[in-house]
């Protein structure tokens, strides 16, 4: 079980190791018992820096635990057919068990359509509408990795949402929606009562400080303060932003949707930014590729 060296931060790098690990031997047992190597296409387009390195951190964490990785890069006016046929040649590759196209995609691109092409078998980033759909009918079989990372992080963290009032914060496909039907489901790691807010939600406040458990996804810089928590709540910062910081050589600095510095001292415990939610998704996004091989090996 994780521990951390500090009462209430919850330092996902060090579960995502734990995970890391886990899988590692999954992966390991695949080579020696079926001669079956896991493997993950990823399909980045443009030259977006935050892209980038979040898909060099997901081929970094994958040849850690010994999934192939295999990247097509694309420019960033590439037209959506030629997206779509890598796509359709990926499907039909039965060495590729899962295909991930990194988002966001240049304005000429539909992502939906994008998206849809994937094999539902194949994605295992849990965006196709038809794993949308098992989700939301309550019969999951791929979840988006972040949601997952947050299910993973509450359970691993003895913060199990069971009977908690969790409040997210955010409604996007990518987070907000499915971790809400995640968190709801009538299962284990489920069986919260779950408020899902927006940024139509009247008198906010009210409800965030009524949460057994909060999580933020909304993309505002420090949005969340110790005005709008009570004492002992379990915060889970999913946003990652960028505000200047001249102090600093890259001249900016990284923060979460949340003011760690104010709710830090009253939560009972909270992901910091970076270093939280981050390198669990990917962690978990691995976790499907290992899920994907599984269903293919059927």
């Amino acid at each position: 079980m994780y521990k951390s060296d500090y009462k209430n931060i919850i330092y996902g790098n060090l579960i995502s190791r734990e995970i890391q690990n886990e899988i590692k031997t999954e992966v390991l047992l695949f080579k020696q018992s079926r001669n079956i190597i896991p493997s993950l296409a990823v399909i980045l387009v443009g030259d977006n820096d935050a892209s980038r390195l979040y898909v060099k951190n997901k081929q970094r964490m994958a040849n850690y635990v010994g999934i192939q990785s295999k990247l097509f890069e694309l420019p960033i006016h590439v037209e959506q057919k030629e997206i779509i046929n890598i796509i359709e040649d990926l499907n039909e590759d039965p060495t590729i068990h899962g295909i991930l196209v990194q988002l966001p995609l240049p304005s000429q691109i539909d992502e939906t359509t994008v998206i849809s092409m994937i094999n539902p078998l194949k994605d295992v980033d849990g965006l196709h509408p038809y794993n949308s759909g098992l989700l939301a009918a309550g019969i999951p079989k791929f979840v988006p990795a972040t949601p997952l990372a947050i299910r993973e992080i509450l359970l691993r963290t003895n913060n199990n949402p069971a009977g908690k009032h969790v409040v997210i914060l955010g409604r996007s496909n990518i987070v907000g929606r499915p971790v809400a039907n995640l968190l709801s489901l009538k299962s284990f790691g489920g069986n919260a009562t779950v408020t899902l807010c927006h940024s139509r939600t009247n008198d906010l406040k009210s409800l965030t400080k009524t949460a057994d458990i909060i999580i933020v996804a909304m993309g505002i810089p420090n949005f969340v303060d110790a005005s709008m928590v009570h004492s002992g709540v379990v915060v889970i910062d999913v946003g990652i932003n960028r505000i200047p910081n001249l102090k600093m050589q890259r001249g900016y600095k990284l923060v979460g949707d949340v003011d760690f510095e104010s709710v830090m001292p009253i939560s009972s415990a909270i992901t910091p930014v970076p270093g939280g939610v981050g390198p669990m998704t990917i962690a978990m996004l691995l976790s499907n590729t290992i899920l994907a091989t599984k269903l293919q090996d059927i």
